[in-house]
């Protein structure tokens, strides 16, 4: 049983490391800003989260896996809220290249603000 959950958390650490690995081909090669925060923010969350699954497997302890899962929770939590939010403000400072997107909800919104936001 304790080589079947050995062979388990090596199984759990190389499929983070294979998230990882697909997060940072998707940062080089993706055209624009959008699509790289994407590509950065998808894979790393679920890596992660694979990656404190071997943890508390290799770990064994009931109060380690409860400390583990706030940290997963809080992860998956705040990674979207963070890309989407440099997501909005490079896109107020011009930084999107607005040819790749296939809909533009935000143009709209911005039209009717009373001062451009934004990283400069």
């Amino acid at each position: 049983m304790n080589a079947v959950l050995e062979v388990l958390v090596a199984v759990c650490f190389i499929v983070a490391s294979f998230f990882a690995l697909v997060a940072g081909i998707g940062m080089v090669r993706f055209p624009d800003l959008l699509s790289r925060m994407h590509a950065g923010t998808k894979p790393q969350v679920v890596g992660l989260g694979v990656a404190l699954i071997g943890l508390a497997i290799e770990l064994r302890s009931i109060p380690v896996a409860v400390l583990l899962l706030i940290v997963a929770t809080f992860q998956g939590v705040t990674a979207p809220i963070a890309s989407h939010m440099v997501g909005r403000a490079s896109f107020r400072a011009g930084q999107v290249q607005r040819e790749l997107l296939i809909t533009d909800e935000l143009t709209e919104t911005l039209g009717s603000a009373e001062e451009p936001r934004g990283a400069p």
